[in-house]
């Protein structure tokens, strides 16, 4: 057939079923005499036809030959013991699969076409059962499943063998919308074709099941083939679902990847209210014959609701017609999960995540061993989300069922698109658990890992395996002897296991990943020596000798002589992937983010480390030790001039603009009405003139945002005074509005932080751009949805909390998904163009632009809506995030962890006596006193808000931005009085002492029922204590523990709001940082208080506020966010322990952000010996 393809159309036939339906068959016809005592209905079982109605199915397929078909199928769509289930007759799909290859084969016979030049075949038909393998029919219960791989496997090989026994001449599987299905299903009968020693041709046709371009089960059409592609295909395609018109774009993606034929049999268009397809067979065969023309197709036929005439019909169309070529395709690692995933020569660096392996996660096995996979999945999410390619899954520990596991966890997986959407690495050093693995995920993965340390046969028979379940591989550098440590031994192994899998188990080259193994150096042990160089020349001759395949190895691994100085062990890791990685080292489970920059290494550490690296000097150990230590370690008001009020009123309204002077606006506007033709000319006279002036000052840094703001109020106030004259003009002469373009902003779901979108919105609507804010908390729909009713040229997402970032990535992929191309500006305190660039921008198909301020807003719209320059800047910020994206893979390290048992006996040795608190339990402060909070007021951050850098209160003394910030500075003191003179807001806080003792990692609050869980550090810092939160609380004896939270309410948002409404954005804005001031005021206020007075451990403390900001107290309170406790979902505990929601009114958002937004809380620690410190780096996968 392949040759028969190569110069010809084939013609498949059209539907059975559509067939079947046009005879009008009733109960008893489907059953007859045979089946006629048959305990449940028969109706509808269509393949049973073959054995009670075989003339009728003959008939059929005579009509489809004589209308020109060249391949029939089989009346076996249903035909597996699965589907036969559900009527009861799984004892007959044997009889009924080879009855039914025998009625085609003799409808070509009697019609003697069995020997014609012109050749017909009997294709047997694998359907793809009522059941799927990759999701569950409960949705209560992601990880159950209605049937697994092995029963699947089964079912089809008993399909199988009576269609072969039958006499068909190929085998089609078909309208797969489940991949796993259909890789059971390839399993099936490439397995019964080997045991019997024959070979036949087989095809696979998946179904997309609606606009969204996907299969049920999730997968894109690119992953599904990626997943199918390990077997010999004689074709691949798409059928059912979508009419010809709209299979189009997809039958058009796989005709460009796709190194074998393709094949569509679509449906006769879409079905009607009634269920009918109404798609002519004119009107069909046109939009085929156009797939013929286009050379995207090399066999066409139909699917429900055609008919002979429809075939009869794309028969005469294709007439004389060349087929398609069967491109080559570049020999490219093709890996897949519901997405596919492409590694080539500029990939540069796959970066797999690890942290869902027991073996390497203390927090993740702990989970596993809980029963807790909800959260364990979100680790899984986290790496995915953090930049991960590939997630490795390993769930190898002795108190699990590791097959058990890994199979639910994959399950759990799979029901979560924006995890499975990458390739899955199944991690385990038993054979059975890689295999069970294997049999539960759809896309194609990787088998780590297998190597030669068991013998060749051994080796063969599980490559021979991976193989067949359609996987890459991870090989060892071990064999019979042992782990490769010399670059001879290393490049041998892997030459001999690249011989054995490449012709005894004909595995493609490109999915060979080899480890060479990257051992420990610098050890004092001369045999160590040349480890490093070792594992760069191997790599260096493995990819020269075997160029498709990968390298990849354990970073960490080769510093562990330096654990605890993670100065030099970055430095070390970071000189060693810079050379590795030139080499052909191309993937490694590593730490994203956490690497030095190379030519940013001290060069003297550079050099000493490279000549360990390399062996250069016999002392060169000794050097880079001692190197190494160097690593461990108010004003008067200004008199009102007013000679301004002389100037040409044009002029007035430029100076007013400038200066933020709203005194005389609406008058001087007013007055420039009257002397225009039409309202709209004050806007695009000397408004726009005084405003274009501003926003030259702004660029130029010679005005600071609040002055900008200030001056957007004025405007505000000038137009609010025109809209209603400029709208009878609008009515009169059919005026339309004037904008230079429309953005939408908002802050994201769970986020409830907006004063930098507020700020950006001023700026830019100050420069002409209509603003729609929708405000904060706002979803991924809701933006999408209004970014497309009107018709934004921009859409800017903010942010402030962590988990903002990850929702960025998701309107990113949704945006995408919704094929959007409008350009996104990503800002916010959490943002950075490094998360931009490795994170968003690769996640959407239009262009990405991280904004770091609102200065730098203007600028990037402005350029964005003029088409020159957004092409210029569009190229600039993408060839910057190549280079942020290059940079961050290329330095990828591997920080050194322990196991959280060692971490325990690495913990800090703390023995006090616990202080008993004066008061126990909780207390509510109704109303706290804002002229105390006044000198508690951090106000460098204030400054900071309004982008303006600088210490407070040496700001104020800057000879470039002293003059504005003391000016601001009085204007927030004045709101300040105002605030307190007029009471407009209260603000208001909660605290609690409990008795508390740890246990490891946990805190238990006695006489309750909670129980608080900190992370540890589990990075090796050597002779260093490894901190856990809990360490500060007694373990022998009974302790405390605090908590609190603090707020300014939400008056500060409702006088915000009400400013908004009078145009008065910068007062607006004002009230909002003023806000957050004081509840960090009231924070550290309360703090104070409970440490000097109801705590009493720090009565005698005298502290200033520099002191106080610099933390010189005794006691820490962290907040659920920080680095040493990042699970924001902490808060939980304390809103239960001290009902915050209920005595002082802030909510919790989905996200855990603090509703209001101007509120703070944490835990109290007494210890004196109490710090702050990190576990992120606890995270292989944090930016």
């Amino acid at each position: 057939m392949r040759e028969i393809l190569k110069n010809k159309i084939l013609i498949l036939d059209g539907a059975m079923g559509t067939e079947i339906q046009s005879y009008n068959l009733k109960e008893a016809d489907y059953r007859l005499k045979t089946f006629k005592d048959h305990p449940c209905d028969l109706k509808g079982n269509n393949d049973l036809l073959s054995l009670t109605q075989p003339n009728i199915i003959k008939e059929i397929h005579k009509r489809y030959l004589k209308a020109g078909a060249d391949i029939i199928t089989t009346n076996t769509f249903n035909a597996t013991s699965i589907s036969q289930e559900d009527y009861q007759m799984e004892s007959i799909v044997y009889e009924l699969n080879k009855q039914s290859a025998l009625i085609a084969k003799q409808a070509i016979i009697e019609m003697n076409l069995e020997k014609s030049s012109n050749p017909r075949f009997v294709c047997g038909s694998l359907g793809p059962t009522n059941k799927t393998a990759s999701m569950s029919p409960d949705v209560n219960n992601p990880a159950f499943r209605n049937v697994d791989f092995l029963e699947l496997v089964n079912a089809y090989k008993e399909q199988t063998r009576g269609l072969i026994d039958g006499g068909v001449d190929l085998i089609l599987i078909e309208t797969v919308f489940d991949t796993l299905n259909c890789k059971a299903a390839l399993f099936a009968v490439y397995d019964y074709l080997e045991e019997e020693n024959i070979s036949i041709p087989v095809m696979v046709s998946g179904t997309i099941t609606d606009a969204s371009g996907r299969l049920l089960s999730g997968q894109t059409p690119e992953a599904f083939w990626h997943s199918i592609r390990h077997y010999d295909l004689l074709a691949v395609g798409l059928n059912c679902a979508l009419g010809a018109e709209k299979i189009r774009p997809y039958i058009h993606t796989l005709s460009k990847i796709v190194d074998t034929n393709i094949l569509v049999f679509p449906n006769a268009g879409l079905p009607n209210e009634f269920g009918e397809y109404d798609e002519s067979p004119e009107k069909m065969s046109n939009l085929l014959k156009e797939f013929v023309e286009s050379k995207l197709v090399n066999i066409i036929g139909g699917c429900c609701g055609t008919t002979p005439d429809h075939i009869k019909k794309f028969k005469e169309s294709i007439k004389n017609l060349e087929s398609r070529k069967i491109p080559k395709i570049e020999s490219l690692t093709k890996l897949s999960g519901l997405e596919p995933l492409v590694i080539r020569e500029d990939t540069n660096f796959v970066n797999i995540g690890e942290r869902t392996n027991v073996t390497g996660s203390a927090r993740f096995k702990r989970l596993i061993k809980e029963g807790n996979l909800e959260a364990a999945l979100s680790i899984a999410k986290e790496q995915v989300e953090n930049g991960a390619q590939i997630i490795d899954i390993n769930m190898d520990e002795g108190l699990i069922d590791s097959e058990k596991m890994m199979e639910q966890f994959l399950r759990l997986i799979s029901s979560e698109p924006e995890i499975a959407k990458i390739p899955i690495m199944i991690d385990s050093s038993k054979w059975s658990v890689i295999e069970k693995g294997l049999q539960n995920i759809q896309g194609k993965g990787i088998a780590n890992s297998i190597s030669l340390k068991e013998g060749e046969e051994e080796f063969v028979r599980q490559a021979k395996l991976v193989k067949k379940y359609g996987a890459a591989v991870v090989v060892m550098a071990f064999d019979e002897i042992g782990q490769a440590d010399t670059l001879e031994r290393k490049v041998s192994i892997c030459e001999r296991a690249y011989k054995i899998l490449t012709s005894k188990v004909k595995f493609n080259p490109e999915d060979i990943i080899f480890d060479p193994n990257i051992f420990a150096i610098a050890t004092g042990i001369s045999e160590h020596n040349k480890y490093g160089e070792a594992f760069v020349l191997a790599t260096k001759a493995i990819k020269q000798k075997m160029p498709l395949v990968h390298v990849s190895g354990g970073v960490s691994n080769l510093s562990f002589s330096f654990r605890g100085n993670n100065t030099v062990r970055e430095a070390m890791h970071s000189c060693f992937l810079y050379y590795a990685i030139k080499q052909g080292m191309d993937m490694g489970i590593v730490n994203p983010g956490q690497l030095t920059i190379y030519d940013e290494i001290d060069p003297k550490l550079k050099t000493a480390i490279e000549d360990v690296i390399f062996d250069r000097k016999k002392n060169a150990t000794d050097v880079l030790v001692k190197i190494a230590e160097r690593f461990r370690g108010g004003i008067k008001k200004k008199k009102v001039d007013k000679k301004w009020r002389k100037l040409p009123v044009n002029d007035r309204i430029s100076y007013a603009l400038v200066d933020g002077l709203d005194e005389y606006i609406i008058e001087d506007t007013e007055e420039a009405r009257q002397l225009q033709s039409a309202p709209i000319e004050v806007i695009e006279g000397p408004l726009m003139d005084g405003m274009n002036k501003v926003g030259d000052l702004f660029g130029a840094g010679k005005m600071f945002l609040p002055q900008v703001v200030k001056s957007a109020r004025v405007m505000k106030k000038a137009v609010a005074h025109l809209v209603p004259f400029i709208e009878k003009e609008k009515e009169k002469n059919n005026l339309k509005e004037i904008s230079n373009g429309t953005v939408l902003l908002a802050t994201v779901k769970g986020d409830v932080h907006d004063i930098g979108k507020n700020i950006v919105g001023v700026v830019l609507a100050c420069n002409g751009y209509d603003i729609i804010d929708l405000g904060v908390m706002v979803p991924p729909d809701l933006i999408i949805k209004k970014a497309i009713e009107t018709k934004a040229d921009i859409i800017g997402l903010s942010g402030l909390i962590t988990p903002s970032l990850e929702e960025m990535i998701h309107i990113a992929s949704e945006m995408k998904r919704q094929k959007l191309k409008i350009p996104l500006l990503i800002g916010g305190a959490t943002t950075s163009k490094k998360h931009t660039a490795v994170k968003i921008d690769e996640k959407y198909s239009g262009s990405v632009f991280h904004v770091t301020d609102a200065s730098r807003s203007v600028s990037v719209v402005s350029q964005l809506l003029n088409p020159k320059l957004k092409e210029k800047l569009t190229y600039a910020t993408e060839k910057h995030y190549d280079m942020l994206r290059e940079n961050f893979y290329t330095n990828l390290k591997n920080i050194n962890l322990i196991d959280l048992k060692e971490a325990r006996k690495r913990r800090p040795v703390l023995n006090y006596k616990p202080i008993k608190p004066k008061i126990e339990g909780r207390k509510v402060i109704e109303q706290l006193d804002i002229n105390k909070l006044k000198k508690y007021i951090d106000w460098s951050p204030f400054f900071h808000a309004w982008g303006i850098k600088g210490v407070y209160p040496k700001i104020l003394k800057d000879s470039k931005k002293g003059i504005e910030a003391t000016k601001l500075f009085n204007e927030a003191n004045e709101v300040l009085d105002r605030i307190m003179n007029e009471n407009l807001f209260t603000v208001k806080g909660i605290y609690g002492i409990y008795k508390a003792k740890s246990k490891n990692e946990k805190v238990k609050i006695l006489d309750s029922s909670y129980v608080i869980s900190f992370p540890r550090q589990l990075i090796d810092k050597g002779s260093n204590p490894n901190y856990c939160l809990a360490d500060f609380i007694a373990y022998k004896q009974t302790d405390y523990i605090g908590m609190f939270a603090v707020t300014a309410g939400y008056k500060p948002d409702e006088l915000a709001k009400k400013y908004e409404s009078e145009n008065d954005d910068y007062n607006a804005i004002m009230i909002k940082i003023i806000a957050d001031r004081l509840a960090e005021a009231a924070a550290e206020w309360l703090h104070e208080f409970v440490r000097k007075y109801e705590w009493g451990y720090a009565k005698h403390e005298n502290f200033d506020i520099s002191e106080l900001n610099n933390e010189e107290y005794l006691g820490i309170r962290p907040a659920p966010g920080y680095p040493s406790c990042p699970d924001h979902n902490l808060k939980d505990i304390i809103w239960d322990m001290l009902e915050v929601e209920k005595k002082i009114g802030i909510t919790l958002t989905q996200s855990k952000a603090m509703n209001p937004a101007a509120s703070v809380c944490g835990f109290y620690f007494a210890h004196p010996n109490a710090k702050y410190f990190s576990v992120l780096k606890n995270n292989h996968n944090e930016i």
